[in-house]
């Protein structure tokens, strides 16, 4: 089986310059928290999951003196606050935790962090000028822009964290996935071994995927024709029914790829059916589930592109025992657009020997 592998850069200021963070800086006075409140809401407005990490010298007060969850955590714990809206953690682990550390965790459940301050760190950063317009001190790397103080301000802001966010999402690698199931009881025996031309169904699906992803993987078990022997195996998530096995395996073997997965028998898979998928990947989008229309169709999630960021709305699923993948169409950072109808044949699978004498 497949060794794990991360295909982000694995120094730290590499690792950073491949995750979605982005610093406003300047002198005390500049105006850098007074920015990113007016930046926040247009960014929120737009479907993106924003956090905001701001450095301070001082003790950070999240709760008076003497209420519940301040006793309990000068009594010695790590408290966690669970509201029906929001949640809050207070934890000693900031002490010792750096900064690369702290961000190169949040990228999993968030499209955008942006840092306050924090002007030596190696981030692309905009210097924010204070009223007497003073310039950023020498030495300060990763400055796209200086922000003069003024009305236009804002929206100067945002056209560059829209047109760096645009170019930095599509960084992120695209790997490609079949899922294969063993037996068949309805066809007899193996589907991603059926052959038509003279090629296995697995072996035309592995082609079609390497022309647009970095590796494919196979995952499941089952005998593989000879020359797709060479792919990387995964098996199935334990405990987990369903193609979500498979998809899951491919999300944790590589943590921060996206992925490309497709089910071993569709044998009208094209290679503009994939490109659309791809189209689809934009900022704030963890997942393109197509949505196909007419009678009886539905969310296909098992031709379908998915970002590292659908892993922990999976894993909340399989936790719950929901292994039903179309459950995950309702996750707000999931997309469920329509392919063009000329695509749509990409999706038609086969499942009897009926079937399948109609695709020829």
């Amino acid at each position: 089986m497949a060794n794990p592998i991360e295909p982000f850069g694995q120094n730290v200021e590499t690792m950073l310059t491949d995750f979605p963070a982005f610093g406003i800086c300047g002198w005390s006075g500049s105006g850098k928290t007074s920015l990113l409140e007016g930046v926040v809401p247009h960014l929120c407005k737009k479907g993106l999951k924003v956090a905001v990490l701001k450095h301070t010298d001082h003790e950070i007060q999240v709760d008076h003196p003497g209420k519940d969850s301040d006793r309990l955590f000068r009594s010695g714990a790590d408290v966690f606050l669970k509201g029906s809206q929001e949640g809050l953690m207070r934890s000693r682990d900031g002490t010792h935790l750096s900064l690369a550390a702290t961000l190169t965790s949040l990228p999993l459940k968030y499209d955008l962090v942006l840092v306050e301050g924090h002007k030596n760190f190696p981030l692309p950063k905009v210097w924010l000028q204070d009223p007497a317009q003073n310039p950023a001190p020498p030495g300060i790397e990763g400055v796209v822009a200086t922000l003069p103080p003024g009305s236009g301000r804002l929206e100067s802001f945002l056209s560059i964290l829209d047109d760096w966010l645009s170019q930095h999402w599509l960084k992120t690698p695209v790997l490609g996935c079949v899922l294969i199931g063993g037996q068949s009881s309805r066809m007899g025996h193996p589907k991603h071994m059926i052959q038509k031309n003279g090629r296995t169904w697995i072996e035309r699906t592995v082609e079609v995927l390497d022309q647009l992803t970095s590796r494919v993987i196979v995952a499941g078990t089952g005998t593989l024709p000879e020359s797709v022997r060479d792919c990387d195996r995964l098996l199935d998530v334990p405990n987990v029914r369903g193609p979500m096995a498979g998809i899951l395996a491919a999300l944790r073997w590589a943590p921060r790829s996206s992925w490309l997965v497709t089910a071993c028998d569709l044998p009208l898979l094209a290679l503009p059916a994939l490109e659309w998928l791809l189209s689809t990947r934009a900022p704030g989008v963890w997942a393109t589930l197509p949505q196909l229309k007419g009678p009886g169709d539905g969310i296909e999630p098992l031709l379908a592109h998915y970002d590292f960021r659908a892993r922990p709305p999976l894993e909340d699923l399989a936790t719950e025992g929901e292994f039903s993948l179309s459950r995950l169409a309702t996750h707000p950072k999931i997309m469920t657009s329509s392919p063009p109808s000329s695509l749509v044949t990409a999706w038609q699978d086969v499942n009897t020997p009926a079937e399948l004498e109609q695709v020829g």
